[in-house]
């Protein structure tokens, strides 16, 4: 019997915990199918001039088996996801986590997969996001003012920064360290690791740690293919998963603190925001909130408060 052969793509060098968490699958994978699979990883095809969003066509049509992406581009097929869009409403991790892996997540998974191809193997930790720029130090909503900040397409993200009076411009990752480096974004926002890692801090000064988005990422199935394979290669496949998005997750909160020790405070300012700061950030889009849970139900928003 040949193998079946599977293909995934990423979007990120290999020193990130989604690259590593993919790879960590890969093995995970053929440790328990050994010859009944052959598995090639493409890890970063903004490399090779695609756009990251690729990756969802790509996983959608059966080109790519599997790949990680941001949810907040899963919001145009099912409403539901804008609640993990929602500003300040995540603060625990594991509460997080727990959500995804029950009712949320269920529910979720479900809606998507009754509109696409896609059927989603795990929720991954995207992080928090936190505010980074090369002009001035951001304590308050004011200090926002009149800045161009890059946006990951996400309409509830476009709109919650022109709250705070950013002035929101959306780009593909691809996109993002150029706008940077030439100077049409003055700020962007991104998990510690991915600032790090994109070699934003060689231009952004400032950091200030808000956490007003907590990001998932969906690994994200070809679900026709996903179906068509034997019961006993799903069953490894979802066991693989599942020990990936376990790994991944570590990665992710072990990242948090490796960053900031690593951060020279001569080249860059970390700013831990006040309880009073954090406040004055998440009352100033608490109407985008209040919006949202009327849009969404009250249901679905408690699954993460």
């Amino acid at each position: 019997m040949a193998a079946i052969e599977m293909r995934f793509g990423g979007y990120q060098g290999p020193a990130s915990v989604h690259s590593r968490a993919l790879e960590l699958l890969k093995g995970e994978i053929e440790a328990r199918l050994d010859a009944a699979v052959a598995i090639e990883i493409d890890g970063n095809i903004v490399a090779s001039g695609k756009n990251a969003a690729d990756l969802l066509t790509m996983v959608d049509s059966g080109a790519l088996t599997m790949c990680y992406f941001s949810t907040s581009y899963l919001g145009e097929r099912v409403p539901a996801f804008a609640v993990l869009d929602l500003p300040f409403l995540v603060r625990d991790r594991n509460k997080a986590y727990a959500a995804l892996d029950g009712p949320l997540g269920h529910l979720l998974t479900e809606r998507l997969a009754g509109c696409s191809n896609y059927r989603v193997l795990g929720y991954w930790d995207n992080g928090f996001r936190h505010f980074s720029n090369g002009v001035r130090p951001i304590r308050t909503p004011k200090d926002c003012r009149g800045l161009r900040i890059r946006n990951l397409s996400s309409e509830l993200h476009a709109r919650t920064f022109e709250m705070l009076g950013f002035e929101p411009i959306t780009l593909d990752v691809r996109e993002l360290v150029p706008a940077v480096q030439q100077g049409r974004v003055d700020a962007q926002d991104n998990p510690l690791t991915n600032i790090r890692n994109f070699g934003l801090l060689a231009y952004h000064r400032w950091i200030t740690l808000t956490g007003h988005f907590f990001g998932s990422a969906a690994l994200l199935c070809h679900g026709p293919s996903y179906h068509s394979w034997p019961g006993e290669i799903r069953a490894a496949v979802d066991i693989a998963a599942a020990i990936a998005t376990e790994s991944q997750r570590e990665f992710a909160t072990a990242e948090d603190t490796a960053v900031l020790a690593e951060i020279d405070p001569e080249r860059n300012e970390i700013i831990h925001l006040t309880g009073a700061e954090r406040a004055a950030f998440a009352d100033a889009v608490e109407p985008l909130v209040e919006e949202q849970r009327r849009r969404l139900g009250p249901e679905l928003i408690g699954y993460l408060e």
